[in-house]
C-alpha cells in the first residue's frame, strides 16, 4: 500500500519553485551545464533484467515517491502534477529518452533539478535504487523503445561531438538503433 505524502509534496513543492517559471521542452536538459559532462559519463552498473525492473517499479512506488509527481503510469500527471510549473516529465515521452544519457537521468534524481520542483534524492535513495528506478521509469516508454543516447552524446547547444545533431538520431535500448515505426513514433 502507498504512502501518500502529497500534501507535505505540495507544501515543499510549492516553496521550491521560482515564481514565473517556465515550461521547458522535453529534449532541454536539466542538468547544470557545468554538471552535464559529469552526468553524461555515468553508466549504470545494474544489468538489464526484469527483477531490476520490479525493484525499481517497487521503489518509484514508495521509498522514491516517483508517483506523487510523474503519475503511476509515468506519464507526468500524478496528483500533485497539476501544480507543478515545469510539468514534471512524462517517461511515456520516447523523445525524453531519447535525447538525454542515463547518466543525465541519474544525476537529475539524486540531486534534483534547479528551477523545477524535483529535489534531490541522494540522501533517501541509495544509487543502486536510484539506478533501479532508471531501468523501471525506461520501462514505461511501451512499444516505442525507451532509447538512451550513447555515453558523450547530448543535446548541449545542439551539436554533438561529430558536430552533427547531437542524439538526434533515432536509437533504441541503451543507443542501439530502435524499433519505433510510423507516424507515432514522432522521428
Amino acid at each position: 500500500m502507498k504512502t501518500s505524502m502529497f500534501p507535505l509534496l505540495v507544501a515543499v513543492v510549492t516553496l521550491a519553485i521560482p515564481a514565473g517559471a517556465a515550461e521547458r521542452h522535453v529534449m532541454q536538459p536539466r542538468v547544470p551545464a557545468d554538471k552535464l559532462a559529469e552526468a553524461r559519463a555515468l553508466t549504470s552498473p545494474l544489468p538489464d533484467s526484469q527483477e531490476i525492473v520490479e525493484r525499481g517499479r517497487r521503489l518509484y512506488n514508495s521509498k522514491g515517491t516517483c508517483f506523487n509527481c510523474h503519475g503511476e503510469d509515468g506519464g507526468g500527471n500524478g496528483p500533485a502534477a497539476a501544480v507543478l510549473n515545469p510539468s514534471p516529465r512524462n517517461f511515456q515521452h520516447h523523445g525524453f529518452w531519447r535525447h538525454r544519457t542515463e547518466g543525465e537521468i541519474f544525476w537529475v534524481i539524486k540531486h534534483g533539478s534547479p528551477g523545477t520542483a524535483m529535489i534531490g534524492f541522494g540522501q533517501a535513495l541509495s544509487d543502486e535504487e536510484i539506478w533501479a528506478i532508471i531501468q523501471y521509469e525506461r520501462s514505461l516508454a511501451g512499444k516505442h523503445g525507451p532509447g538512451m543516447m550513447v555515453q558523450g552524446e547530448g543535446m548541449g547547444p545542439m551539436m554533438g561531438p561529430d558536430g552533427g545533431m547531437g542524439g538526434m538520431e533515432h536509437r533504441g535500448p541503451r543507443g542501439g538503433m530502435g524499433g519505433c515505426e510510423g507516424e507515432a513514433c514522432g522521428r
